[in-house]
Parts: C-alpha cells; sequence; structure tokens
C-alpha cells in the first residue's frame, strides 16, 4: 500500500475552478441568453452528461477529430461503453427521437446550458471541461430557421458588447458535396500539392477531406489558394436555400463574410454552417470562433430516427468571457445586497439572528457577520459588500425596543422602533416608497425670509428627538470612533434646517395629528 502523501491534490489539468468572483460574468451571460431564448421561443432541455459511446460514433463522425482524439470514453461496471458528451447535439437529437417530439408542432426549439467534455491540448481558450449554450431548430428544413438561429447567435454577442462578424458558407447536402469532394481530391493529387500539407491534413485526404478546407496551418492554406470552391458544385436547390438565407440576413443588415473554407469539423453538418468571430480578429489565426453551427438534416436518420431536418449552434462560453474581459467590458454585480445586519454583544447578537431571518422571509437582500465582535469589522464587510444601509443593534437598543439605521452612501444615522425595522427597511430600499416625500429639507439661505415662520410652525408639529445629554447608544460604547462623528441629531442641527411643504402635495390642517415622519 502506497505511503499517504501530505501534498495537497490539485486540480485535473485542463480544468478549471469557477471561483465566486467570477460568477458576475457568467450570470451576466446567461442572464442576455435567457432574455433571447424566451423572445424567440426556446424552450430548455437538459440531457445526461454520459451517453453511450456509440452515439457520438454515429452521431459525431468517426473520423471526427473529437472521436479520434479528444473523447472521454470506458467502460463502467457492467461493462458498457460510455462516453462524457464531447458536444450537445447528438444527445438532444437522441432525445427528439426517444421522447415522441416528431409528433409535436415543428420545428421543436431547444437549448441547453452546461459542461462538455473533450481530451484536447490545454492552451488559451481552451479547456478540457468547458461550458457551451446550445440551441436546437429540428424539424424544418425553411432558410428562415437558418437565418433565425444565425441572427441569434448575432444578437446575444452583441448584446453582451461584443462587436463580431458572421463568418458562413454552404457545403450542400449529401449529393453535391460527394461530386466537390472528388473534385479536391483531384486538384491536391493532379498539382501535386498534396505532399505539401501538414500530417493532419494528410490523414485527412483519406477520411475526411473536407476538414482540410478549414486547417490553420500556413502551408496548407498556401496549397489551398487556388484549391475549387465548394459553392461552385452547389445543386439547385442548395443554391436557392443559401441564397434565401443570405437575403434574409441583409434585410436585418447583419454583418457576414462569404468563407468558402468553412466547412465546420463534424460529419453531420450539410447547407448551411456558420461561426462567428471577433469583426477585427483573423480568423486564420484564430484559435477558434465565439459561436459556430450548421444545418444538420441526416443526424437523426442517422442515430435511428425519422428523416428529420435540424439546425443548431452552440457558443463557447469561457471563451466569450475571456474576450468580455480582454475588452474590460464592465458588467453588473450579481446579488447586490441591500442590508447588513450589525449587531454588539451575545443578547444583541441572538436578536439580530431572528431579525436577519425575517428580513429574508420578506425578501430584503441581506448580509451579515454574526462571527465578528468587533462593529469596526462588521463595517468594513458591509462597506466591501456595497450594502446600501447598515442595521446596528447594542445593548443599548435592546433596552429602548429601537435600532439604528445607517445610510451607508450618505453616512446619516436614525433610531427608529425595533418593532418596525422590516417595515422602515422595506421603504429606504424600495426605490419607489423612497422617491414617496411628504416634506423636503432645504438649507435655510436659500428660503425666502419670511419662510422662517413658516418653518418654526411646521417643526412645532413634527415628532423630534428629545436632547439628552446622558443619552448613548451602541455608536458610543463602539470601537470605531469614526461612526460617532456621523450621527445627526434633527435636534442639534434645527438651526441650519426649515422644513416646508412639496410643492403640489395637499398639507394637512393644523391639529394634533401625529404627522408623517419621512426622514
Amino acid at each position: 500500500m502506497p505511503r499517504p502523501s501530505n501534498k495537497p491534490i490539485q486540480l485535473l489539468k485542463g480544468f478549471k475552478d469557477i471561483l465566486p468572483e467570477h460568477q458576475d460574468y457568467w450570470e451576466f451571460f446567461t442572464n442576455k441568453a435567457k432574455v433571447l431564448m424566451d423572445a424567440y421561443g426556446f424552450k430548455k432541455i437538459d440531457v445526461p452528461i454520459l451517453e453511450q459511446t456509440n452515439l457520438y460514433i454515429k452521431g459525431t463522425g468517426k473520423h471526427t477529430d473529437i472521436i479520434e482524439k479528444e473523447l472521454y470514453s470506458f467502460e463502467d461496471k457492467s461493462g458498457d461503453n460510455i462516453s462524457l458528451r464531447p458536444e450537445f447535439t447528438p444527445g438532444i437529437a437522441r432525445a427528439y427521437i426517444e421522447h415522441g417530439m416528431l409528433n409535436k408542432i415543428q420545428p421543436i426549439k431547444l437549448y441547453s446550458l452546461g459542461p462538455v467534455f473533450r481530451h484536447d491540448n490545454p492552451q488559451s481558450g481552451r479547456f478540457r471541461q468547458f461550458h457551451q449554450l446550445n440551441l436546437e431548430a429540428i424539424g424544418s428544413d425553411s432558410p428562415v430557421v437558418d437565418a433565425e438561429l444565425i441572427i441569434i447567435a448575432y444578437k446575444l454577442l452583441q448584446s453582451l458588447g461584443l462587436a463580431v462578424t458572421v463568418h458562413l458558407n454552404s457545403i450542400g447536402c449529401l449529393e453535391c458535396r460527394a461530386e466537390y469532394i472528388t473534385r479536391l481530391k483531384q486538384f491536391l493529387q493532379n498539382s501535386g500539392r498534396k505532399k505539401e500539407l501538414c500530417d493532419s491534413c494528410k490523414e485527412r485526404y483519406f477520411k475526411n477531406p473536407l476538414r482540410i478546407l478549414d486547417c490553420k496551418e500556413i502551408s496548407c492554406q498556401e496549397v489551398l489558394a487556388d484549391a475549387p470552391q465548394i459553392v461552385d458544385y452547389l445543386d439547385e436547390e442548395c443554391k436557392k436555400h443559401f441564397m434565401t438565407v443570405l437575403d434574409y440576413l441583409d434585410d436585418l443588415e447583419i454583418k457576414y463574410n462569404l468563407n468558402v473554407k468553412l466547412v465546420r469539423g463534424l460529419d453531420y453538418y450539410t447547407r448551411t454552417t456558420f461561426e462567428i468571430y471577433l469583426a477585427d480578429e483573423d480568423t486564420s489565426k484564430s484559435q477558434g470562433s465565439l459561436a459556430g453551427g450548421g444545418r444538420y438534416d441526416g443526424l437523426i436518420e442517422i442515430i435511428g430516427g425519422r428523416p428529420t431536418p435540424a439546425i443548431g449552434f452552440a457558443v463557447g462560453i469561457e471563451r466569450v468571457i475571456s474576450k468580455l474581459r480582454e475588452q474590460q467590458i464592465t458588467v453588473p454585480a450579481i446579488d447586490q445586497i441591500d442590508v447588513f445586519v450589525a449587531q454588539l454583544g451575545v443578547e444583541a447578537r441572538k436578536e439580530c439572528f431572528k431579525l436577519y431571518q425575517k428580513l429574508t422571509d420578506a425578501g430584503v437582500k441581506v448580509a451579515e457577520a454574526f462571527s465578528k465582535d468587533s462593529l469596526k469589522s462588521q463595517m468594513e464587510k458591509a462597506d466591501q459588500l456595497g450594502a446600501k444601509i447598515v442595521l446596528i443593534l447594542g445593548q443599548k437598543e435592546l433596552m429602548d425596543k429601537t435600532i439604528i439605521i445607517r445610510d451607508m452612501q450618505s453616512g446619516i444615522q436614525e433610531i427608529v422602533n425595533y418593532d418596525k425595522t422590516v417595515e422602515q427597511v422595506k421603504k429606504k430600499i424600495d426605490p419607489v416608497l423612497s422617491e414617496v416625500k411628504s416634506y423636503r429639507i432645504e438649507v435655510k439661505d436659500n428660503l425666502a425670509e419670511n419662510s422662517e415662520q413658516f418653518s418654526e410652525k411646521k417643526q412645532g408639529a413634527l415628532k423630534q428627538p428629545k436632547k439628552n445629554k446622558d443619552f448613548k447608544s451602541s455608536l458610543d460604547l463602539a470601537d470605531d470612533d469614526l461612526l460617532k462623528d456621523d450621527i445627526v441629531d434633527i435636534e442639534d442641527k434645527k438651526e441650519d434646517y426649515l422644513i416646508e411643504p412639496v410643492e403640489g402635495e395637499d398639507q394637512p390642517e393644523e391639529s394634533n395629528k401625529e404627522p408623517i415622519d419621512d426622514f
């Protein structure tokens, strides 16, 4: 038995933790995606991470790089050969067949979001576990569906703040593509340029000749400079289909480039294929597109279903987030809290623990640091979290059944009835309620001279805190002297402020009724 090691267990090569401080970007992406999915009528589907290996061999393609080099495949304890999904499409196609979706109104619009796995060589922008947003529209061969999916991918990346361009091509149906492959191989053979191909493309010449077209090796690109173009071999139906897709994109002024060498790397693609890159990116040197997809009219039949047209695409989420960071695109913070509960003393901590539950039950975004005793450290935590207000409860407040509310932006603090804490908090953080004012405060110098009498009259009607020289709050007992300087006592400041009714509001007549306190 090997001796135990004290060396810490580390992350697997090619895998990555997504830390809390990185979640803002993920939330930003998924929120933008969800808006578009809802707008275009796509419904979420979750398919297993593990599938029979044969699904990917038949669906993705036996001679693709994914199957030959990158598939995580193994036998389970039952002896079944299973694989971690390297992509979503075959699994969703299987679900379409298995659950009889053919009998529903077509096309079926589905989307998935989650991890996929490929045993690739880890490098910048490429991991062995990465995440994709995947869209599929199954059951229609209309070119308008092709255009719609291209537009969705384009609009999603634009909504994130990225300037992008669509690159697209048509690789035709099986019939016209077979003729083109014959001509391509003849060109490479007869020109004597086949020997100049890279080692990978020399293998592709026999297994998957179309993949030679999108090789990024400079030597292969030079060989293909004068190669025949696949669009010249499209039959009339495929040509008409492609031109109609372009017409729809033109009508919506979607920026695109025709790329006659774009074929994608999977066997099931037919007709329209597309990828989306940053607008200023050199695609010949790029590590990969931000999004890519195409039509796959034969896939469902290949894995055992009826002949069913379909089209889909995937977005590489890590790659998109990397570009957002590179371009320093600001994303909104998630889980922004409104309220922080601070306490001083054992009994105050117990009461704040109950108050915390009340606030969460009321739907308030609240945070705490109950494990900390120092008020200063709690306030630092509140500031770090970006809390709008802090509730401070100490022994004095417990005795008086009050609580201190501190506005973190202005530094102003006030004492309110403890039983009305939740009510007062919701009023302060609600943008609608907080704008409703019965009175406003203005500096005396800005008022007319004869307003002084009016102000004194109104102040007499308002409840003011009584001056008490012996009064001490928890802040006076705290270890943070800076907080004590921020306490505002309206009685002490009354010579600096006058109160007048807001213009246009009906004001109550003078009476013994208790006035509204909106401070």
